[in-house]
């Protein structure tokens, strides 16, 4: 089994702002940017809730 990838806090921020600014879903910009939908997703909800 393969170790869970790791992504700097520049990287979230700004796949985040991708998402925000393009108005694309995660599950469209997560495949352009190499990395799971369900990480876009937890990444854009904790920036919603003002965790990140």
């Amino acid at each position: 089994m393969s170790a869970r990838p790791t992504y700097s806090d520049e990287f979230k921020a700004a796949a985040v702002a991708l998402v925000i600014s393009s108005g694309h879903s995660p599950a469209s910009v997560a495949p352009e940017l190499g990395i799971s939908v369900t990480a876009l997703k937890r990444w854009v909800r904790l920036h919603s809730e003002g965790q990140s």
